[in-house]
């Protein structure tokens, strides 16, 4: 985790994780900071959506909003990251080697941004995640226990938390018809 952290190393956990229940403020918090965002980079946003729990109506979560940011080249940093540090966005991980990801802390809610290069599989990975979760009540359901149980135990990271619910989300994303893909090829 610290070799693709962004400005020091990854703060550790050390505890459990806060799930709480769905709050309908949270889709105005996307709103809000989709505006931001679209102000900061014009027509340089190719997508921009809400996705993670928080973007499913009626599922526990994190109080963290996360939104996945399409640009037309996340690995070209200079053509976008100085107008979103100008927004108050602070890069805070780069993962060159998984798709070219690149993910923001926000400047005054919890938030991840997640930023990905424009027709990323990743993105429709998210975007089919959440959707079939927002039509699929006993998907939603079991990934929503998952979620409970897990949170109730004691992780060193965060990305401990999320890695354990690989597999309930790798057989929801397998009910929705996802095929998995490999990152592509880095340039020699």
């Amino acid at each position: 985790m610290d070799a693709v952290a962004v400005g020091g190393p990854s703060r550790p956990l050390n505890g459990t994780v806060s799930i709480l229940p769905y709050d309908p403020a949270w889709p105005g918090l996307f709103e809000r900071e989709a505006r931001r965002i679209r102000e900061a980079l014009g027509d340089r946003v190719r997508l921009l959506e809400h996705v993670g729990s928080t973007s499913v109506p009626g599922l526990a979560a994190k109080a963290q909003i996360d939104i996945v940011l399409a640009v037309p080249d996340s690995a070209d940093e200079p053509s976008y990251v100085p107008d979103l540090e100008a927004a108050g966005y602070v890069l805070v991980i780069r993962e060159a080697d998984w798709f070219e990801h690149r993910m923001f802390r926000g400047p005054e809610i919890r938030l991840n941004l997640h930023t990905f290069t424009e027709g990323s599989s990743e993105i429709t990975k998210m975007l089919t995640f959440r959707d079939w979760l927002r039509t699929h009540p006993e998907d939603r359901e079991l990934y929503q226990r998952t979620k409970l149980e897990l949170a109730s135990r004691e992780w060193v990271y965060m990305q401990h938390y999320a890695d354990a619910k690989t597999e309930v989300v790798e057989g929801i994303l397998a009910r929705a018809g996802w095929i998995p893909a490999a990152p592509p090829e880095r340039a020699a």
